[in-house]
């Protein structure tokens, strides 16, 4: 574990909230919250293991706790799958009960397991109460990572969950994201969020994203086909590769929303891959779940309980926001990432951002 605490570190001194394409002058829509992420989102939680050992080893653990480490209270939650070529465990209790009983869990394919195995073993320790059906969702890195390795063990999702804090959130090469790419370029975890207003009350959307999916001629990014004005730093690949991957996506609100409102929410997630030129290929496995942190319906022990919750006709600007905050996590996760060598030798390169400037210039 004592690479696991080295690594941790790394990932905190990275952290810089969700700002690196508003740094480099992307022009984007909507006012996003301090941090410009999930966790502004009052009480939500993010923490990162990511496991680089020697020349094969890219990969990791991301965990996103709705109400923090202290506080395991359900919320209500949906569940939208764009394209299934993937996993999302515990996706099929929330469809049926409509909520979320734990965090949720970013990691590589092979790796869902021993997360599962992390999360249950953790929640019996800090909550006193298993969380008998983990949401631990996954994406394929094993261009980078020898992922057959089975690297990632129960105790790098509790390192993880440990980890996790509010503020700013590490992004690109860290956690879950580690060893992934985009548009054959390297990416990784990503996040953004939205402040709207609402009758008066002002609500923020923050989504965290881990990106592994498109093709490099459908990069677009502010409109512009950024991936066709910047044709080569191809990735050099000597591993035959699995497809074009997938994305998983967190949406987070404090709105008070029922279970069937927040599937409108993550079924918008697609929408801001959209804008970012991906279409969602064969392989992708594409993946959203969002809830809200806005206080659970409570009960006096009668057999009735109440919840608060938006008009559905008021809707509109959260649906707007998980659009804006979905592209802006994507272009963060590719932004923040850095060119990464691993199994095999095999190198992805970063997105350069003075050429990308230079396109969006032109």
């Amino acid at each position: 574990m004592r690479t696991v605490a080295i690594l941790l570190l790394i990932a905190a001194c990275a952290a810089h909230g969700g700002n690196a394409a508003r740094e480099l002058g992307v022009p984007l829509d909507g006012e996003p919250g301090a941090f410009n992420a999930i966790t502004d989102v009052a009480g939500v939680a993010v923490g990162h293991v990511t496991l680089i050992e020697g020349d094969a080893v890219r990969t990791g653990v991301t965990a996103i706790l709705p109400r923090g480490r202290e506080d395991h209270t359900p919320v209500f939650a949906a569940v939208h799958v764009f394209n299934g070529n993937g996993e999302m465990t515990g996706a099929h209790w929330i469809a049926e009960s409509g909520f979320l009983e734990g965090p949720v869990m970013f990691t590589n394919t092979h790796a869902v397991g021993a997360v599962s195995e992390g999360v249950i073993a953790w929640s019996l320790k800090n909550w006193s109460t298993p969380i008998s059906l983990p949401v631990v969702a996954e994406t394929w890195d094993g261009l980078l990572n020898d992922i057959n390795g089975l690297h990632v063990r129960p105790a790098h999702a509790g390192a993880a969950l440990d980890a996790a804090a509010g503020g700013a959130v590490a992004e690109g090469n860290v956690g879950g994201g580690t060893g992934n790419r985009a548009f054959d370029f390297k990416a990784g975890i990503g996040t953004s969020s939205r402040v709207v207003e609402i009758a008066g009350a002002r609500y923020t959307v923050g989504v965290l994203v881990q990106s592994n999916f498109g093709k490099r001629p459908q990069l677009t990014i502010a409109g512009t086909r950024a991936g066709r004005a910047i044709t080569d730093l191809m990735p050099e690949i000597h591993a035959p590769p699995h497809g074009e991957g997938s994305l998983l996506a967190a949406v987070a609100t404090d709105a008070p929303l029922l279970p069937h409102q927040l599937e409108r929410l993550a079924r918008r997630v697609p929408l801001g891959m959209a804008r970012t030129g991906a279409t969602s290929l064969n392989s992708s496995g594409d993946f959203a779940i969002a809830f809200s942190t806005a206080p659970a319906p409570q009960t006096d022990g009668s057999p009735l309980r109440a919840a608060q919750f938006i008009d559905n006709a008021r809707l509109d600007p959260l649906l707007g926001a998980v659009v804006e905050a979905t592209e802006e996590a994507i272009l963060n996760s590719l932004l923040a990432a850095e060119t990464m060598t691993g199994r095999g030798g095999s190198k992805i390169h970063a997105l350069p951002h003075e050429r990308l400037r230079e396109a969006l210039v032109r």
